[in-house]
């Protein structure tokens, strides 16, 4: 690994580690509602992340994840871009399992 890609690391594992303390800050909000969240993988400027517990399949999950976390670590994070939900089936997985198909 030349120099360059090892600084380039150094920079990335930084934005990685600012936007978990980020979201150590607005953790106890969702966990007073019984959710939760999770940070995937950082790629680029943006950050994947999955809700769980009572978030997950919440109507209210992607509102909270766009109004709510992304602005948040908008304004936390220097250079962050978007919170992208990787949460299975957009947490409403479920749901189809109690559907019935007529």
């Amino acid at each position: 690994m030349g120099e360059a890609q090892a600084g380039m690391d150094g920079v990335n594992q930084e934005f990685e580690r600012q936007i978990e303390t980020a979201l150590e800050k607005i953790r106890p909000a969702l966990q007073a509602d019984g959710g939760d969240i999770e940070l995937l993988s950082v790629v680029g400027r943006d950050a994947y992340v999955r809700l769980t517990g009572a978030c997950s399949g919440c109507s209210s999950a992607q509102f909270t994840l766009q109004a709510g976390v992304q602005e948040f670590l908008r304004r936390e994070v220097p250079g962050f871009g978007e919170v992208i939900d990787d949460t299975p089936d957009g947490g409403y997985g479920w749901r189809h399992d109690l559907m019935e198909t007529y």
